[in-house]
């Protein structure tokens, strides 16, 4: 059995996860003013510091705690209400057509991402596609985020959760197929046989010319349905969507 694996953020859809969905969890009261500005300084530290593994850690950990006292099921409501505004307009085309051709072509297809499993598994049912690995925080007993990481899908452990997977479902990972858009990614990449590079950041773009990997554009977001409301967003929102930036920088997607 073959497989095609799929980071999300910036490869199947234009734009961090997270930060798609900054807007919708505003609205509904998890991120407040306070939480807003606390993440943009987490940003703002992050910036300064640089991305040494060390720093990094740090910074995640310090971002988590913002999600301390959740609830994980009202998250989930948000995420399945929100889906289609918020991700539909931004899939690449691209992505859908090879996931397509893909499942034509008798392989198994899952996406693979550093955001939450409660942003990416309803995104892996939208899509389509026949699973996910993605992060999983930690939740106490009445369902509520602990502010720490059960399983952090980014890195070496993206590559690691893929051999688990072939190891359980029969995949040849030597015949598979992987896609991404970020350095952080490499190991992802080189667990496959067939590496492909999507819109690259600098470092991977050099790499994969180093390397003789397959690069490919998407630049196709799939366009809105007709008829489809598009809700403004207004100054609060904006902000809300620069504070799921923070994520973003601090590593969680």
């Amino acid at each position: 059995m073959e497989a095609a694996f799929f980071d999300l953020d910036k490869t199947v859809i234009a734009k961090a996860s997270m930060v798609a969905f900054g807007g919708p969890l505003y609205r509904e009261g998890l991120l407040s003013r306070r939480t807003i500005l606390r993440a943009l300084y987490a940003q703002l530290v992050y910036m300064h510091l640089g991305a040494s593994e060390q720093k990094l850690a740090r910074i995640r950990d310090s971002v988590l705690a913002l999600t301390r006292g959740w609830e994980r099921r009202r998250v989930r409501e948000i995420v399945r209400d929100t889906l289609e505004e918020v991700v539909q307009p931004i899939i690449h085309a691209e992505a859908q057509e090879l996931i397509a051709e893909h499942h034509r072509a008798g392989r198994l297809v899952f996406l693979v991402s550093a955001s939450p499993e409660e942003i990416v598994e309803p995104l892996a049912a939208y899509l389509g596609v026949d699973g996910a690995i993605a992060s999983r925080a930690r939740i106490d007993a009445h369902g509520r985020y602990t502010g720490e990481m059960e399983f952090y899908a980014y890195g070496p452990y993206k590559a690691e959760a893929m051999r688990d997977l072939a190891g359980a479902r029969g995949i040849d990972l030597a015949s598979s197929y992987a896609y991404s858009d970020s350095y952080t990614d490499v190991p992802m990449l080189e667990v496959v046989g067939h590496p492909v590079v999507v819109n690259p950041d600098r470092v991977l773009g050099k790499l994969a010319r180093d390397r003789g990997w397959e690069v490919r554009q998407f630049v196709r977001p799939v366009p809105l349905r007709e008829g489809q409301p598009v809700r403004g967003k207004g100054p609060a929102a904006a902000l809300a969507g620069t504070a799921a930036v923070a994520l973003v920088g601090a590593g969680l997607v």
